[in-house]
């Protein structure tokens, strides 16, 4: 309670029974992601026709993670002459519809540039490697001869299994380190990020979860083990560190299967007065070659193409926020961030 203001946090991961309790004792504020709380809606819990200022944070991201049907439902059960404020990092059809639909007249606020871009205190770094187990001998080599004991490490992952299979190989090393996805449950991803955040392991493994919405000011680096699904991600990724006039460095690991985001990757390098390697610019020549030889040909079997092995595959006064770059992304493992605030 600040100031005799009542407020919950519900979420998914957390303890129902107790949310509910809370909840039926009554608060001013609720923050909230989309699926529990239109739970809590439906079961006649939480009732929000008298709700005055609704903010909906990380909304692309709600969107990205299939929550379109349930922020529909719960933004008809509020008042209309609400004040509505939305932010977003990015712009993409489904939160410009979003705005145009339920935001009446909104002033637009844009925090830094339109465009998608990397901090340029971040040194951004890239290696192509050949496979998985390349990739896991450089990782060993960066924890064992360039990190040091003020460093603080995330390395990103794209699949839920390959956290839990670094976190435990790094264990057997004798290295600590702590992993953190959508898998874990919400106490034990609490428990390793506080750890991060301590200090009590320099290593954190994660997927996407941690791209966006977490805060620990002292990571000097990031490491992509995989590639992000698209170049919004990565420039998410890469932000988590250089953050508050500190500089990090970021590495990633970018295999054959990753070409057809060379050309966007090299202009956010461009962007970031970054170093654009050659291999990189030969990645992006083959890949559109690879293209421009398939329309010609008359098809094939979709954009990625030639792939061998690899990963696979309103009212009242209302306001719009946004920061960074504008584009699109798509779910893979299902953990991610964003919701609403009451």
């Amino acid at each position: 309670m600040y100031k005799g203001i009542k407020s919950v946090c519900i979420y998914g991961g957390g303890d129902r029974k107790e949310q509910v309790s809370v909840c039926t004792r009554g608060v001013e504020i609720i923050i909230a992601t989309p699926g529990r709380l239109y739970d809590l809606i439906s079961a006649k819990i939480v009732n929000v026709t008298s709700v005055t200022m609704l903010v909906l944070d990380e909304a692309d991201r709600m969107l990205d993670m299939g929550f379109e049907p349930q922020i529909m439902k719960i933004l008809l059960d509020i008042r209309p002459d609400r004040q509505t404020v939305m932010t977003s990092a990015t712009w993409p059809e489904g939160v410009r519809r979003l705005a145009t639909k339920y935001l009446t007249d909104p002033v637009q606020l844009y925090v830094g540039s339109l465009d998608l871009r990397a901090a340029k205190t971040v040194t951004q770094k890239l290696e192509m490697v050949r496979d998985e187990e390349e990739k896991s001998e450089r990782l060993m080599r960066f924890i064992s001869e360039e990190m040091t004991d003020a460093d603080k490490l995330i390395v990103f992952v794209g699949r839920k299994s390959t956290a839990d299979n670094l976190s435990c190989d790094l264990a057997m090393k004798g290295i600590q380190c702590q992993a953190i996805h959508g898998d874990r449950e919400q106490c034990d991803r609490e428990e390793a990020l506080e750890d991060f955040k301590e200090g009590l392991v320099k290593i954190l493994i994660a997927t996407d979860v941690a791209s966006r919405g977490i805060d620990v000011r002292d990571i000097t680096c990031v490491m992509n083990y995989d590639f992000p699904r698209n170049i919004e991600e990565y420039v998410h990724r890469v932000g988590r560190t250089g953050r508050a006039g500190r500089t990090g460095t970021s590495l990633t690991f970018m295999v054959r299967e990753d070409w057809k985001h060379a050309k966007e990757l090299i202009e956010i390098l461009k962007q970031g007065e970054q170093v654009v390697p050659q291999s990189l610019v030969d990645m992006a020549d083959r890949y559109d070659a690879a293209m421009r030889k398939r329309a010609e040909e008359g098809g094939g079997r979709g954009r990625g193409g030639f792939r061998r092995g690899g990963r696979g595959g309103g009212g009242g006064s209302s306001g719009f926020g946004g920061f960074g770059g504008f584009g699109g992304n798509r779910r893979r493992d299902g953990d991610g961030n964003g919701g609403f605030f009451f």
